[in-house]
């Protein structure tokens, strides 16, 4: 596509964008508080244990359109073994940005956002940015933990010699291993294949898949009083959201009367809840029994008990589906490759929730191939990050376009927005959609209160 694109979050209607290989010179996105909010269709389930299909974001050509479109002949597996990485400079810095309002969840609360940003420069001068997203109730990193394993990783990086990209990344797999160093890992892998797309400048939509360049995404309701959600819901009904997805799972009866309040403002719109570990498995039934006696059927049931809790989860899904057609995901239950291979082999649920934070970049990979083969669908969510991990995470989703479930919001919850350039939400006639207009969702980004 010709010409500049804009920076910032737009509530122009337009019809779809495709990256520009020329991208405008950012600027600041002036107003703190956040704009325009795309939305996302719920789906229907289907009705067999396991037998979800993943459906692909929409894309802004018809397949046939697509097919006749030239691709790159190389993509991230082929990268990682073509391309080779000379880090010239890495560094970790906190990147602290408060949030418009308190996010309350089951397992807990937040008022501002203390993650660590990751710059890598390669020494042809090309600069990713990363984020390492910190919530202690689900990562295992507090903020000075994340700093100091960010930069333990980044000292590595300067000091070691030229590169493959696999092997790089392997290396920072072996400094910051498992589940207790994911969200630094994640952080610091975001950096490292952002920079070596913008050195090459194809975005990184195309290197994962080149199925889309737009997703859509729902918009989440914290746990709040009927009054305030119901607030929230007719505001986001305003700005063209159609799924809500409701935190639940600390008060089952409040949980109830939330949900009524948001049927009388938005009475079309489809529900995610979201229950974060906090029921039982005889209470997230009761729940869907309820909800059933109001005409309302929920798109998804995510976590609706503890991580560990096997046969709760299994219990849950097994009574959503044959009861009521909803699909079950997992989300903190999935912390890497082998809790996958146990919810998939047990059949525990319907839906795996991705998260990079919690896998890093490349478990998250691995994971959604063993999903993906085994028939399992997909959704892709976050901590409370900011456009960085985001927009990083929207580029793997629009270019996989494998993902059922788009949870890509939390950007959106911040009262400041720190990040130059980035994606662009734009509100269409039906639905509106996340874009990424650079080469790269973070091309010249940079973080301001840095």
């Amino acid at each position: 596509m010709d010409g500049s694109i804009s920076t910032s979050i737009s509530s122009s209607r337009s019809s779809p964008l495709r990256f520009s290989h020329n991208p405008p010179t950012p600027r600041p996105l002036l107003s703190p508080t956040p704009r325009l909010t795309p939305a996302s269709a719920g789906r229907q389930p289907s009705a067999r244990l396991r037998a979800i299909s993943p459906s692909p974001s929409p894309s802004p050509t018809t397949p046939q359109q697509r097919q006749q479109e030239p691709m790159e002949a190389f993509g991230f597996d082929a990268l990682k073994e073509t391309f080779s990485v000379d880090v010239a400079a890495a560094e970790a810095r906190p990147l602290n940005v408060p949030l418009a309002a308190p996010f309350t969840i089951a397992s807990s609360r937040l008022e501002a956002v203390s993650n660590v940003a990751v710059r890598v420069e390669l020494s042809s001068g090309a600069v990713g940015w990363g984020e390492a997203p910190v919530l202690p109730s689900v990562t295992a990193e507090d903020q000075p933990a994340a700093l100091a394993a960010v930069a333990r990783a980044c000292e590595l990086l300067v000091a070691a010699r030229s590169a493959p990209l696999g092997a790089v990344l392997q290396d920072v797999a072996d400094a910051l291993p498992g589940h207790a160093f994911a969200s630094a890992r994640a952080g610091v892998e975001m950096a490292v294949i952002d920079a070596v797309a913008n050195s090459i400048r194809i975005p990184l939509w195309r290197l994962f898949g080149g199925a889309s360049n737009t997703v859509t995404t729902d918009i989440t309701i914290p746990i709040v009083t009927p009054n305030e959600a119901a607030q929230l819901a007719a505001k986001y009904r305003g700005q063209g959201f159609q799924t809500l997805k409701l935190k639940v799972g600390k008060n089952l009866n409040s949980d109830i009367e939330v949900l009524k309040a948001i049927r009388l403002v938005h009475p079309d719109c489809s529900f995610i809840l979201d229950a974060n570990e906090g029921y039982t498995a005889n209470q997230a039934i009761e729940v869907l029994d309820r909800l059933n006696e109001m005409g309302v059927t929920p798109v998804l049931f995510e976590q609706p008990v503890h991580r560990d809790d096997w046969e709760g989860l299994r219990e849950v899904s097994i009574a959503a589906m044959e009861k009521y057609r909803v699909a079950v995901a997992a989300d903190e239950s999935c912390r890497g490759l082998l809790d996958a291979q146990k919810i998939i082999h047990g059949n525990l649920a319907h839906v795996i929730n991705i998260k990079l934070a919690k896998l890093g970049v490349l478990g998250g990979l691995e994971v959604i191939d063993a999903a993906r083969k085994a028939g399992i669908a997909l959704m892709i969510g976050g901590m409370v990050e900011t456009r960085i991990a985001m927009g990083f995470a929207g580029h793997l989703a629009a270019g996989l376009g494998c993902f059922s479930f788009i949870d890509l919001d939390t950007p959106l919850l911040l009262s400041e927005d720190p990040v130059y350039g980035g994606y662009e939400g734009i509100l269409r006639e039906n639905p509106a959609h996340l874009q990424f207009p650079f080469v790269n969702v973070l091309l010249y980004s940079y973080i301001l209160q840095l």
